[in-house]
Parts: structure tokens; sequence; C-alpha cells
């Protein structure tokens, strides 16, 4: 759950709410003719300005009112907790109703996941974003369901862009270079956050291998020592970081420092979610975002598909009452309960078309527009969870003096094969 903190303390930095719900509860149980289903989500730390678990307990209570033949019965496990302690609930025979994790593909391996086919209807099912919805498949069948979704930009800091005598966020590699160049010049810490820290440092590397033309993995399984993978970050360590332009240590720089750091005025660019949006604005910071860049300037790379997952278990007597529950949370009455305000982006077309329509969520409308095009992390291998680790623990070494991108890069797909 480092993606969720990360939201949170980004938010708690500027004071800013994080607009996001939760969900939680396990156990099971009827009363005469009612269904009660559990339901085991993250909760967050409310410091952050905003009650995020009451989100939940109001979409629950209008849930009920509509249908009073199901109860949901809430728990809430905190964020940092939330895949183990699920996790040990299948282990154990106790597995909850619905969940919220960042893990499904080995639940489903094992059978013990409702496909989403069997919860929705067909205009429901078809209305989620066809990326996001792909992302939650293994063996080209459905069974994660996206939740508080994201997809990250290029933010810059326009004051310090106008210090440097430069217009607009850059189109190529070289452009981003030249700016990360002319920002050091006028003393800017770090021109460019390279966040290759053991926070997200899959995102960050995700973004620049799109962007380079590669990517994680392919039909047969990781393809992480590809020839456009070295040369990503080859030319990271080379031209970026050799020279200075990413900071003193972009191995150790986490995403929760390159945001404090960004709204300090010390960062010139970074790939950044939408929760920054009102973080930068609490802030009275003046900035602008823009796709991240390819590599030859041949137009935008590529964004990076982010999220949580819900899931139903198999549980006897308890698909239509799930399917039901489901469907509220993701019919368009809810969309801004679960998406929106600057802090996630909702997962389905009409939920969408929603924020788009609002004008007080009229910042998103980029993000939520590139939303189609998202590629995703392998996440519907059961080994990805390993892999992540194994990317966070070195690919820092990579892109350091000395590094050496193909040894880094053949030792990850070396993890992928052995985890498989």
């Amino acid at each position: 759950m480092r993606r969720r903190q990360f939201l949170l303390q980004t938010a708690s930095l500027a004071g800013a709410g994080a607009g996001a719900l939760a969900l939680g509860g396990c156990g099971t149980g009827g009363d005469g003719d009612t269904v009660t289903l559990d339901l085991l989500v993250a909760s967050y730390d409310k410091s952050v300005g905003a009650a995020i678990g009451d989100q939940w307990d109001d979409v629950v209570k209008a849930f009920e009112k509509k249908h009073p033949g199901i109860r949901i019965r809430v728990e809430r496990v905190p964020f940092l907790k939330i895949d183990a302690t699920l996790a040990r609930r299948v282990k154990d025979g106790r597995a909850p109703d619905i969940a919220q994790s960042n893990i499904f593909a080995p639940y489903a391996e094992s059978g013990d996941l409702q496909p989403v086919e069997k919860l929705f209807d067909v205009p429901t099912q078809a209305d989620f974003i066809a990326s996001f919805a792909d992302a939650g498949k293994v063996d080209y069948i459905q069974y994660g369901i996206p939740i508080l979704a994201s997809t990250p930009r290029l933010f810059y800091n326009k004051a310090l862009f106008d210090r440097a005598g430069l217009t607009g966020a850059p189109t190529s590699w070289a452009g981003l270079k030249a700016a990360a160049k002319a920002l050091k010049a006028t003393g800017v810490p770090t021109p460019y956050a390279l966040q290759f820290g053991p926070e997200a440092a899959e995102d960050e590397l995700l973004a620049w291998l799109l962007a380079g033309g590669g990517g994680y993995s392919e039909i047969q399984g990781y393809d992480f020592a590809s020839t456009e993978n070295e040369a990503a970050l080859t030319w990271l360590r080379d031209e970026l970081v050799a020279p200075g332009l990413a900071g003193t240590d972009p191995a150790k720089l986490t995403r929760t420092d390159a945001y404090a750091q960004f709204l300090q005025g010390r960062v010139g660019m970074l790939i950044a979610h939408p929760v920054l949006l009102g973080a930068a604005d609490k802030a009275r910071l003046s900035y602008g975002h823009a796709p991240f860049p390819k590599r030859d300037g041949e137009g935008a790379a590529p964004p990076v598909g982010l999220n949580d997952w819900m899931m139903v278990f198999k549980k006897e007597g308890r698909i239509t009452e799930a399917g039901q529950f489901l469907t509220f949370l993701f019919s368009t009455g809810s969309a801004k309960t679960y998406g929106g305000g600057q802090a996630t982006l909702p997962v389905t077309a009409s939920g969408s078309q929603q924020v788009r329509a609002d004008p007080d969520q009229r910042a998103l409308r980029e993000f939520v527009d590139q939303m189609p095009d998202a590629e995703f992390h392998p996440v519907g291998l059961r080994s990805w969870p390993t892999v992540r680790a194994a990317i966070r623990q070195r690919i820092g070494r990579a892109v350091t003096a000395g590094g050496r991108p193909a040894d880094v890069l053949e030792a990850l797909d070396q993890v992928g094969r052995s985890s498989a």
C-alpha cells in the first residue's frame, strides 16, 4: 500500500484532504431473510483532513436503504497491513466476501475469486474503461475490479522555469535534459526528481521504459533485458544522473520526499499523480503539467495506469448480493464518491464523463483523458509482488556511477523466472 501512503502523506504536506475512500469488513452471516456481506478494505490516517472512512459509511448507508435485505459489515485495516491481512484470512479459510488489495492474481489463479462477468450486467461491465478492466484479467478473464485510479503526468514549477528562461514543458528527452541544465544553472537543487528510492520506483521506472519504447513484459512474461530498456537506463545514467541533474541520490529518493521538495520549490520537474494538484494549490505554488514525452519527441508516451483492486471471493449464496453492492458502488450516482476531488480518478466511462462535466473538477480533465491509453504493471502475474520488491531494491544501482543497466535488467528477468 505504499502508493496509497504516499497519496495521503502528500496531501497532509499541504493540509489538503485526499478525497478517496476505503471499505472494510470480515466475517459472514445473515439474520432471517437478511444477507450480511463482509468487506475488508484499507483505512487511512484521518490527519490528512478528510474522514475517508466516513465516505464508505455513507455509501453503505445509502445502499442498505435501497436494498433492505442486504447488510454490509465493514472492517477497516490499516493500509500498510491490508495485503498481509487478506492473505492470512484466505489462508485460514476466513476470506471476506469483498476485499480491497494491491494484489489479486494469486487468488484468481487459486480459484478463489468470482469473475467480474458474474457480478455485473453487460452494460455495467462495459462501462469500465477498457485499459483498467484489461489490467484486472488473469488468463483473459477479469477478476480484479479497479478503484482509486491514477495516471501521472509531468509536473513542472512555472516560477523556476521562468527564472531559467524556459517556456513550457519539455517534449523530448533532449528537451528535458536541456531544461534540467538550465534549472541547475539557476541553483535548483533537483532539476528533475528521479524517484528510484524504495517506495514506488516501479512506477517511475515504467514511465521511462514506456517512453523509450520498452516496458516490463511481453506476451510470454517479463522482458526487462530488452535493447530499449537498456538504452533508456543508460541514458538516465549518463545524461541525467551523472551530470547531477537528478538530485544527489536518485536511488534513495522516495516519492513522498520528491513531492515534499516540489512543494517547497526545490524540484523543477517530476512525474506526479493528480493528488499533487490540491497540495500544490494549497501551497500557492505556480505549476503546470503535461504528458510525459517520448524519447525522440514523437508525441506523448503511454501513461502509467495505477489503481487499487476490489475482488469478490467465492462464498455460497452471496454472489448476487455482492454484485448488487458493487453495481451500486460503480454506478454514475456514486462516481464522485470514489473518484475526483483532485485525488483519484473514476474508472468508468460514465464516471469520467461526470467528472469532466463538473466545473469544480476541471483540473482533472487531462488526467482523465489519458486513462484509455494507460499501460500497467503486470499485475495479472502471481510473481509481480516479488518482482516489484526487486525493482525497488535494485533499480537505483543501474543509474548510479559505474552502474550496469544490462546486469540489473537481466537480474530482474531472473527474479521473474524464478518466482513464476
